[in-house]
């Protein structure tokens, strides 16, 4: 026991030190390849573990660290992040940061004049190496063939010489096989006996290829085709000709509080984002109202003693909580159907109309709520019956002695008593349905859309499914304005919040 007690001595701070010098080597390849933000956060993370782990003050914190630094990695890194992109330019056309956009330019290229070459790849007799044969489009009997090449990637300039009639006839690769190799035959640039320079055009040609674009000392690219001048510009994230034109790729530059000045500023932004974040309000609000009335009148109803089947009403009631959300939003997509939904046909034969409810702005408003009702009333309706459980029977059976009915009951005892404890329910179930994508982009889609705007928005639109339309299916997929419309929901569910919590206490404190 002597001999293993330095091994225990010392194990620990030997895994300390080993599990720190890998997370230091995971913050150093993050931040190589330009993950800043995250291998900052990793860092701090490392940081305080060290700390955490080696000082006899923080016993207590090892035991919650690991907690604190997965919500540090999964909560508040996202925030972070979706907040920094509303600050930049990021959209579909500016995707790469400006050394990588101006890279992708110098590495463009152009078919200079001369012969056009068939290509192809044979084999070079030992394993793994191949010759490229080429021959003259124009002049056929002109066959080049290269050595024998172990096509490693490196960039290289390879003579070519006539080829033999063994490589003359050999049998090409497959296609397969070339594009297999395609990203190590590019890099290659091949030179005929004639001292012509061919490079790869495509999978079966070789031509005379040139850069597109050669680097001035100055910072600026020059066209060597047409000898025009792109002039990088940092408030637009793009290169530019001397017309002003920009020249994609575009790179991320910073913009400051640009977007969050569209969102409350330009007319094409602010219109449909007040009137989406009123329909948001008004959705969520709604549905936490109908869904909890309902669920609370079934949950007083099955309270009842004098109810037979209790257990199989409840089962009833309970299976659309038990169906997968997703499952029954499509079915009742296709029960509202126009011209062959369920709902439909009955309003047919009983009043003679078909209502238009995913083309008219307030019919497909009030099917989402019913839906959403529909969705969230099991819930409500579970909570409330194990709320009313709680409630002692000995207030009913004074109540009952008093002469009082089931209203008076509900009105004076059963509401009072389960509305505190309900409270922080009906306020998370406000945000979560501020935020309820899933039900907007399976039922309606957003539609029907505006008609009087450009940007793609739509009157069953909420704020979160609006930035999504925004991001990811307009033409400009602008991530940058998506990031600072989600940082405003993010402030604006968080207000909401904090105001609903601060009544919610002020009501308890006035109670008492």
């Amino acid at each position: 026991m002597r001999l293993d007690h330095p091994v225990r001595r010392y194990a620990g701070s030997v895994l300390l030190v080993l599990l720190a010098l890998a997370a230091l080597y995971l913050v150093t390849l993050l931040y190589a390849v330009g993950e800043t933000l995250l291998a900052g956060m990793l860092l701090v993370l490392v940081a305080l573990a060290a700390w955490t782990y080696t000082s006899a003050k923080t016993m207590a914190l090892r035991y919650l660290f690991p907690g604190i630094a997965a919500a540090a990695v999964f909560v508040v890194f996202p925030m972070l992040y979706t907040v920094s992109i509303g600050f930049t330019n990021y959209s579909s056309r500016n995707l790469l940061d400006f050394e990588r956009a101006r890279q992708y330019l110098l590495d463009e290229t152009w078919q200079a004049e001369g012969g056009v070459f068939s290509f192809a790849l044979v084999s070079g007799g030992a394993d793994g190496q191949f010759r490229l044969r080429l021959q003259d489009q124009d002049d056929e009997t002109k066959v080049f063939a290269s050595p024998p090449l172990a096509l490693d990637g490196a960039a290289a300039e390879i003579r070519l010489s006539a080829a033999d009639d063994a490589t003359a006839s050999a049998d090409a690769a497959p296609l397969t096989e070339v594009i297999a190799r395609q990203k190590l035959l590019k890099p290659l640039t091949l030179v005929t006996p004639d001292g012509v320079k061919v490079r790869m055009a495509s999978l079966r040609q070789f031509s005379p290829v040139q850069p597109l674009y050669a680097a001035q000392p100055d910072g600026t690219l020059k066209n060597l085709r047409d000898n025009a001048v792109l002039t990088p510009n940092f408030k637009t994230g793009f290169f530019e000709t001397a017309a002003g034109e920009p020249v994609t790729p575009g790179f991320k530059v910073g913009v400051g509080l640009a977007h969050y000045a569209r969102i409350f500023t330009d007319s094409k932004f602010r219109e449909p984002f007040g009137r989406i974040f009123l329909w948001t309000v008004a959705f969520s609000g709604l549905t936490v109202l109908f869904a909890a009335s309902l669920g609370m009148l079934l949950a007083v109803l099955l309270n009842w003693d004098s109810l037979r089947f209790k257990g199989a009403y409840r089962l009833a009631l309970f299976l659309p909580y038990a169906v997968p959300g997703f499952i029954s939003i499509l079915i009742f997509k296709g029960m509202f159907n126009q011209s062959m939904g369920e709902v439909n046909l009955v309003l047919n034969a009983l009043f003679g109309v078909k209502p238009a409810w995913f083309s008219d702005p307030f019919l497909a408003k009030t099917m989402i709520l019913i839906v959403n009702t529909w969705l969230g009333f099991p819930y409500m309706m579970i909570v409330c019956m194990g709320l009313i459980k709680s409630i002692p029977a000995d207030l009913y059976e004074a109540s009952a002695v008093a002469g009082a009915g089931p209203i008076t009951n509900f009105t004076q005892i059963t509401l009072p008593l389960i509305l505190k404890p309900l409270t922080p329910l009906l306020i998370s179930s406000f945000a979560f349905n501020f935020n309820n994508f899933v039900l907007i982009t399976l039922l309606t889609g957003g539609r029907p859309d505006f008609l009087d705007i450009s940007v793609p928005a739509g009157s069953t639109d909420l704020l979160v499914s609006y930035t999504f339309r925004m991001a990811f299916q307009d033409s400009g997929q602008q991530f940058g304005l998506a990031s600072a419309i989600s940082t405003v929901i993010f402030f604006i569910v968080a207000a909401i919040t904090l105001v609903q919590m601060r009544f919610t206490k002020l009501a308890e404190q006035s109670g008492r």
